[in-house]
């Protein structure tokens, strides 16, 4: 995933889902603790990561997944 991709997925986590920056900050550190692929790669996992912390609900996390059919 690009810089200017795992910026706008953030932007949308923020303004759309009003997902708060400490949320965001606590699932990337999350995938650069654990994640295998290089972290701008692991960033596509992040609304898992947010779906699995209990951030998300099923429904937030398909409509994240949408969005990120979409915007690519």
């Amino acid at each position: 995933m690009e810089v200017t991709s795992k910026a706008r997925l953030i932007n949308f986590l923020q303004s759309e889902m009003a997902i708060s920056d400490a949320e965001v900050a606590m699932a990337l550190r999350f995938l650069d603790r654990n994640a295998a692929p290089p972290s701008e790669q692991a960033a596509s996992l992040l609304p898992l990561v947010l779906w699995q912390h209990g951030v998300v609900t099923i429904d937030q996390l398909s409509r994240v997944l949408d969005w990120l059919e979409t915007a690519s």
